[in-house]
């Protein structure tokens, strides 16, 4: 989507999205009132062609007929995004609190897995503590980590 707004940016037709709607023409229009009306109307009907062309396959579902101005499709994409948010940071939240360690594989590559959706959590403005991730990480360890669950309690009340 961003390279579409760059696009209609650099093809100086970005008149829609910068001002607002424009007012309908009347007969006693002037002829500088009919030249912006044009101009902005032709920049709404290249920005909304481009941005219907270039949007994710996930969202085609969006166009709609409806929509006739550019800048309120690019409203429907945002609010298709806050939504797909959500649904994102609840599935990672989820997978995150009941991962577990099944003693396949490398414990490191575990461990980065787990911190990797928490990064992806922290893009999406869900920040976890480091102890409250240390203390995730050890819970999904099973019984044989004891050992190393019971030096890692013992350093952190140092």
């Amino acid at each position: 989507m961003e390279k579409a707004l760059t696009v209609i940016g650099c093809m100086d037709i970005d008149l829609a999205l910068r001002e607002e709607q424009h007012t309908p023409l009347t007969a006693e229009s002037t002829p500088d009132a009919k030249r912006d009306f044009e101009r902005k109307d032709r920049s709404n009907c290249m920005s909304l062609m481009i941005l219907k062309y270039s949007i994710p396959e996930a969202f085609k579902g969006i166009e709609s007929e409806e929509i006739t101005q550019a800048r309120g499709f690019l409203d429907e994409i945002e609010k298709r995004f806050a939504k797909n948010d959500k649904v994102e940071m609840t599935s990672l939240l989820t997978y995150l609190m009941f991962m577990k360690y099944k003693g396949q594989g490398n414990v490191r590559e575990y461990i980065m897995e787990m911190f990797h959706i928490a990064s992806r959590l922290k893009a999406l403005k869900i920040e976890l503590s480091n102890e409250l991730f240390g203390l995730m990480v050890l819970v999904s360890l099973p019984s044989q980590f004891d050992q190393f669950k019971i030096i890692y309690n013992c350093q952190k009340k140092k």
